[in-house]
């Protein structure tokens, strides 16, 4: 065994830069982490986009014949690129880090075609909830979750799940909860506001019934109109449902307050953006078995100082301490939801104390950790099992 060899990580997925959702920044923060601690780490990524320039990397980046999404001819391409000789893959971890890359796995396992690495998983929640309940792929998915070595999860709710559905998985399932992007700056608490200032509630996601901005804007309409007299809302995302889109327009146009629909922004706009806001909303829903598995987008809206507003749903209290980082409410109570925005706005002490809380719990967690949690050392290793 070459030292290289026992010390090679290959990283595969379909989300990644210029992506920014939250597996492409997972993965990128995983790659990056464990070449750190000294693994060679190749990522192997979908084809860059007409007009986008690859980033400096402190891994290697193998972008591959995909075009990102998930149909059947990118797993198929993919599939074909995990076919390398055995001796490639001797004591290598294969780590697919986000659900897309997951079938092309499920196609090879199931012609007992897996290459032979070490298989580490990252599952964030909806994909456990897709694979079993498809009959032939929970079979599949069965067979390879046994196969593989460790499986990391982002959530609590994540960690039940799967070892509900795939007991197999109990003894090799360890918690990896998300930390914020490194190119993140810190940067101060908001101003405090008079009473006469407006108060500015964000949401940052797609435009999605799953991120449910609906919720977040009925809510805000059933407030008192003295209180709507002195809120905005402002929605930052790209679009992802047109007639969902087309709704919040139209309920916009009617809510009584300024609605702000900004679109897709970059990093630095979207600091700039959460400097001027006073409450962080992001009320997802479970949507056609996709479920919030953590949500990273919560951490960044504490670490800029902001109090969070949350459906209490699938890995959501992970990432949300409710009373402490912020406060969570049944999905299914409309009411609840606007009580709760509505407390908010009329108590800025309360929003500076849970703002403040939630900055100290997003500085708190790393990358590295996750990392050495998730891989180990890098060095001799064992054979795979095959």
């Amino acid at each position: 065994m070459s030292p290289a060899s026992a010390h090679q990580l290959v990283v595969v997925t379909t989300e990644f830069h210029p992506q920014r959702s939250g597996p492409a920044v997972l993965t990128a923060e995983m790659a990056a982490a464990a070449t750190r601690a000294g693994w060679k780490t190749e990522v192997w990524a979908p084809a860059l986009p007409t007009g986008k320039n690859e980033r400096t990397w402190p891994f290697t980046v193998r972008r591959l014949d995909l075009d990102g999404s998930t149909g059947w001819r990118n797993q198929w391409q993919l599939a074909r690129h995990l076919r390398r000789p055995k001796q490639d893959w001797d004591s290598t971890i294969l780590y697919v880090s986000e659900p897309g890359a997951l079938p092309a796995l499920l196609l090879l396992q199931f012609f007992d075609l897996l290459p032979a690495a070490r298989i580490h998983l990252t599952l964030h929640g909806s994909e456990i909830l897709d694979l079993s309940s498809r009959p032939l792929i929970h079979w599949s998915a069965r067979r390879l979750l046994a196969r593989v070595e460790r499986i990391s999860v982002v959530s609590r709710y994540a960690q039940r799940l799967l070892t509900d559905v795939y007991p197999v998985t109990a003894g090799k399932v360890v918690i990896t909860p998300g930390a914020l992007r490194s190119t993140f700056q810190q940067v101060p608490a908001p101003t405090p506001k008079t009473e006469t200032d407006r108060v500015i509630v964000l949401t940052v996601a797609q435009l999605h019934p799953k991120k449910g901005q609906l919720h977040v804007l009925d809510a805000l309409t059933a407030l008192p109109s003295p209180v709507r007299a002195r809120l905005e809302y402002w929605l930052v995302g790209p679009s992802g449902d047109a007639p969902y889109e087309a709704k919040l327009h139209a309920n916009a146009a009617e809510c009584g307050f300024p609605v702000k629909l900004l679109g897709d922004v970059s990093d630095d706009q979207l600091s700039a953006i959460y400097a001027q806001v006073d409450i962080f909303a992001m009320t997802s829903m479970v949507h056609e078995r996709n479920v919030e598995g953590f949500g990273f987008v919560y951490l960044e809206a504490g670490a800029h100082g902001l109090p969070v507003v949350g459906h209490d749903i699938g890995g959501v209290p992970d990432a949300v301490i409710d009373g402490e980082t912020g406060l969570l409410v049944p999905p299914d109570q409309p009411a609840a939801l606007t009580a709760t925005l509505g407390r908010l706005i009329n108590e800025p002490a309360l929003r500076r104390q849970l703002g403040e809380a939630g900055r100290a719990r997003a500085l708190a967690p790393n990358w590295d950790d996750a990392a050495a949690v998730l891989f180990g050392q890098p060095g001799p290793v064992p054979p795979p099992v095959l």
